[in-house]
């Protein structure tokens, strides 16, 4: 299940944008371009369908300060995708999920407003009045529908005015299989937007020992999801080994999880002309963000959507081209959204050109554009798509995103 369209209105600096991204999208643009609000909206949908959109808004201080100019009334999102059975990809399947958030008064409070899923498909060829519906909602009523439109009305108060009918239709309220897959996959979307590796980073310590494929947005788990598929999949440790070697030369010789007391593990690495294993608490900033990156981009069952926030911070140029390698492969699994305003990491992308999106800063706002069109192919015979950002190029290159 991909991203076909993603239209956003009223919140923060995008008030009013469309962005069609790709397989692999790279969103370039200065600091403060509106770069990471792109990103946040794709928390707020992931918050959404996973029960946590009242944490979420919490989180981000409020209505207040999530508003465009901290005074629209609402917050309004449409999320065209691909269809959740990736056997069955035509237009026909593609769904459509519309969500509004309402401020109440001037208060941080909000509520609901509106929710739909639904099929377009149809509609848009005339051949009935309006969507094909799996459920609706507005502020005085809540459906859901079976595959045959058959309306089932849940309890008002089984659907709370802060969480969405997607996040508590499916279980013993599931009506079809559309919104069970549709919930399942947007809750799991991965979207990181900053890994701690500091002195007291939960990766330098020892964790509990469990089974985890999933790494959580902060990398808490690390160690535990590197354990996993380190020690549990040969692909993903032959990748991890060679990208390893790659940066850092045949003396790296792999991972080692020795284990500590009460069922505990720590993540500590083996040189070959070292006698000594190296203890995460000893590796570099850069070294455990690297590893990091590798996990999310080299898991063998990604989630649907893979966003992350300037991978390329600290790390080495020569990393930084191993990213986009994986990043190109990552791609041909899942949907993958990287941010990064670093020419050298555009430079990495040296095969396969990502869908280029531009973030700028105009009158109060952020505008995306696409790079795109002959102007684009033109410059890339000769120049690389780093270099767009050396010679602020991209406005003479860049299209409105949603033409």
């Amino acid at each position: 299940m991909k991203i076909l369209e993603l239209e956003i209105q009223g919140y923060r600096s995008l008030k009013d944008v469309l962005w069609k991204p790709d397989s692999l999208n790279v969103v370039i643009g200065p600091n403060g371009s509106g770069k990471s609000n792109l990103l946040r909206v794709l928390q707020l949908l992931n918050a959404a369908a996973d029960k946590r959109l009242a944490k979420r808004v919490q989180e981000e201080g409020g209505m207040e300060p999530m508003l465009w100019d901290g005074k629209a009334r609402q917050i309004s999102l449409r999320l065209k995708t691909s269809g959740v059975d990736p056997s069955r990809q035509s237009d026909r399947e593609n769904l459509t999920y519309k969500l509004e958030l309402d401020r109440l008064g001037k208060s941080s409070a909000y509520r609901v407003g509106m929710e739909l899923l639904g099929s377009y498909y149809q509609a848009e060829r005339g051949e009935r009045d309006g969507p094909f519906k799996f459920l609706e909602r507005d502020s005085q009523h809540s459906v859901i529908f079976d595959m045959h439109e058959k309306e089932l009305r849940p309890p008002p108060e089984s659907v709370p005015e802060t969480e969405t009918l997607l996040a508590v239709a499916p279980g013993p309220l599931s009506a079809n299989r559309v919104i069970d897959s549709f919930q399942q996959q947007l809750a799991a979307w991965g979207i990181y937007h900053g890994f701690h590796a500091g002195s007291d980073s939960a990766a330098r310590k020892g964790t509990v020992s469990r089974y985890e494929l999933a790494l959580e947005p902060t990398g808490d788990n690390l160690v535990s999801v590197l354990h996993t598929l380190y020690t549990g999949n040969r692909d993903f440790k032959r990748e991890l080994n060679e990208a390893f070697q790659a940066a850092y030369g045949p003396d790296f010789e792999e991972l080692a999880f020795p284990p500590e007391a009460d069922q505990r593990i720590q993540l500590r690495m083996r040189w070959k002309s070292l006698s000594r294993e190296q203890s995460a608490a000893d590796l570099s900033d850069g070294t455990l963000r690297f590893l990091f990156i590798l996990a999310i981009l080299a898991n063998p069952k990604p989630p649907a959507l893979i966003a992350i926030d300037e991978p390329e911070t600290g790390l080495h140029p020569a990393m930084q081209r191993i990213v986009a390698e994986f990043a190109v492969d990552a791609a041909t699994r899942s949907q993958v959204v990287l941010t990064t305003h670093s020419p050298e990491f555009l430079d990495a992308f040296d095969k396969t050109i990502p869908r280029t999106t531009v973030a700028e800063w105009h009158e109060g706002q952020t505008r995306l554009r696409n790079l795109a069109g002959d102007a684009l192919e033109a410059w890339l015979e000769e120049y690389s798509l780093g270099d767009v950002l050396r010679t602020n190029e991209a406005d003479v290159m860049a299209e409105e995103a949603g033409e």
